[in-house]
């Protein structure tokens, strides 16, 4: 036969790659669990019994293959017979005449290539057939036996294996996770308290092959989009905890207006905003938290500024206790230890903790001030006012802040920064994002005459805002090369480039990814967990069982997992204080709440030290 007439070649290019893995896909993910079991033509028997098309129609084209095969052998036979007869061979085993069952015999031993020689053609035309039937032979065993074991054997086992890695359903018993319904840095920094807290979570993706990417790397995930109400009721919506969104405002609607029709109002969606416009759009789609995180960080990147005056700027809190932070510049502080200047009688107030440089440091009396410092507080309303009214008295020389970037993060901390009466210009290079001329200068960043206009070496604080992190380290270096005393603060959009920042001469960094998981993660626990800075939270736990009755000394919480103790909330005469002034023998109760403040590392240290012992 010509080659475009062999009848091998017709269901080899007829074959749908993708077929049997449709059928695989679409079933439970009970069906897929025995598939994930069943070997080559069971494989495809299961699916045949489900009813799928696609799966009846791999069968057929399997049987088809092996018909094919069994119908050359037929033939071979019958031309083996035609040909001997022509010939007339005779079997060199016993000496008699070839039999019906040698046709059969001899195809096979041909075919497979093994060739034992007793029965051979002389003729011409009797080695010209043999080696066609050779050449088939060969054919079928490395291309089309392979071909059909790689396709109806070894990719449903495949298909198998990668559905149960990522599932379309969750079991029914599943409840009290979080659904997140993008991947961005946002959510991964979610993720990451999540699993730190152990709290369930399941994170949604439509695309099969992004969710293996992101289960390999260690994510819990399911296959479903995030438009597709059937998705929801997979991952057992009406079950969870919450819904989490972070994308584009429009898409977070038809999430939050997806989820809504489904649950009632007790299911709490979150949902990210950027623009100020979407935010009665989202809470009427059904978002019960709507979240404008580049709003956040222009007032958290506002208050690590440098201040024109001694007091204590709150910066957060916890019900009545308050966490301020307060520059001590210009006050008779500068020079002494805590203990020396007899801090806690004279302002009432605990110190927590001091910032020197945009390194952050626990305190201690013997912890001494500097010009840079800037004291961590903590005290009740009446604690930092006290404060206060001591150190009104001290004016620090007029400010101006530079401000890099006037996107909307940029215009958000120059909000924040006219509220506290702070002098400030922006930079920015696109004349569609200037507002104001007079707090504008046009041009960019890395040419010196554009600061120079900005006037940065009269800057006591430049603040880079911009959203690409490679600029921002850019211009960081290149800020503190031309200002080497000032201080620079920056945005960074991931948490791996928060250390690079510091590297490159960056006082504090504020990690968008890290507030806006945090901000997350307490409306899940209606608790607070306060970022002071990128790295340095202040959170509150349950005092752990492995504590109750322990003195502060006998606990060393400090030394076992470098947290430091703010505050003790405990319960006295029915009502709830906050203890910020206590002794080292103070002994912890059952019912008390610990306020802590301390990094990453040392929240993990103190809750698999304490909690999860």
């Amino acid at each position: 036969r010509r080659p475009n007439e062999n009848p091998c070649i017709i269901p080899i290019f007829r074959l749908d790659p993708l077929c049997l893995s449709r059928a695989v896909a679409s079933t439970s993910y009970a069906a897929r669990s025995k598939i994930h079991s069943m070997k080559v033509l069971p494989t495809a028997i299961f699916t045949l019994a489900n009813g799928k098309s696609s799966g009846r129609r791999n069968v057929r084209q399997l049987i088809s293959l092996v018909l094919i095969v069994l119908v050359f052998i037929l033939i071979s036979s019958v031309v083996f017979h035609w040909i001997a007869a022509h010939e007339k061979m005779v079997n060199d085993n016993n000496n008699n005449e070839i039999k019906w069952y040698d046709g059969f015999y001899w195809t096979m031993v041909t075919m497979s290539t093994l060739g034992y020689g007793d029965i051979t053609f002389s003729s011409p035309l009797g080695k010209s057939y043999s080696l066609g039937v050779m050449l088939f032979g060969m054919l079928s065993m490395f291309v089309i036996l392979p071909f059909a074991f790689i396709r109806f054997a070894y990719e449903p086992w495949m298909e198998a294996q990668n559905a149960t890695r990522t599932p379309r359903t969750l079991p029914e018993d599943t409840r009290g996770h979080v659904i997140i319904t993008n991947f961005d840095p946002v959510s991964r920094a979610l993720i990451h308290k999540l699993e730190q807290y152990t709290n369930p979570y399941v994170l949604l993706v439509g695309d099969k092959d992004e969710a293996l990417r992101l289960h390999d790397q260690g994510f819990a995930v399911a296959v479903g989009d995030s438009d597709d109400p059937e998705a929801y009721r997979n991952v057992r919506v009406e079950q969870s905890a919450m819904v989490v969104a972070t994308g584009k405002d429009e898409a977070n609607a038809h999430i939050a207006f997806t989820v809504r029709e489904l649950v009632d109002n007790k299911l709490r969606v979150v949902t990210l905003a950027k623009s100020e416009a979407s935010i009665d759009i989202l809470e009427l789609a059904g978002s019960k938290n709507v979240i404008r995180l580049g709003e956040m960080m222009g007032q958290f990147l506002s208050r690590r500024t440098i201040g024109n005056d001694a007091m204590a700027h709150v910066i957060g809190h916890f019900d009545e206790l308050l966490i301020a932070e307060a520059m001590v510049m210009g006050t008779p502080l500068v020079g002494k230890t805590l203990a020396e200047c007899n801090f806690r009688e004279m302002t009432n107030t605990s110190v927590v903790g001091v910032w020197d440089r945009g390194e952050y440091k626990g305190a201690g009396p013997e912890t001494k001030i500097s010009e840079s410092t800037v004291l961590v507080l903590a005290g009740s309303k009446e604690m930092i006012q006290n404060y206060n009214a001591v150190f009104c008295i001290y004016h620090i020389e007029e400010s101006h802040v530079v401000i890099i970037g006037g996107g909307r993060v940029g215009r958000a901390t120059a909000r924040a920064l006219a509220k506290r009466g702070l002098n400030y210009k922006i930079v920015e290079e696109l004349p569609s994002r200037i507002r104001n001329d007079k707090y504008y200068v046009q041009g960019s960043a890395a040419r010196l005459e554009v600061l120079e206009e900005a006037k940065i070496s009269e800057a006591s604080t430049v603040i880079i805002t911009t959203g690409q992190d490679d600029t921002n380290i850019y211009l960081t270096i290149y800020c503190r090369k031309l200002c080497p005393e000032t201080q620079i603060i920056s945005r960074a959009n991931s948490e791996r480039n928060v250390g690079t920042l510091h590297r490159a001469g960056a006082d504090f960094v504020a990690s968008y990814a890290s507030m806006g998981a945090n901000i997350i993660f307490n409306l899940l626990k209606h608790s607070d967990i306060l970022m002071v800075a990128e790295g340095l939270n202040v959170f509150r736990i349950e005092l752990p069982p492995s504590l109750e009755n322990k003195s502060l000394v006998e606990s060393e919480v400090r030394g076992r997992t470098g947290c430091s103790l703010i505050s003790i909330q405990r319960e006295v005469d029915g009502r709830d204080v906050h203890l910020v002034h206590f002794e080292p023998s103070e002994v912890l109760q059952k019912g008390d709440e610990l306020v802590l403040i301390g990094d990453i590392e040392s929240e993990e240290a103190f809750i698999k030290t304490f909690v999860s012992s």
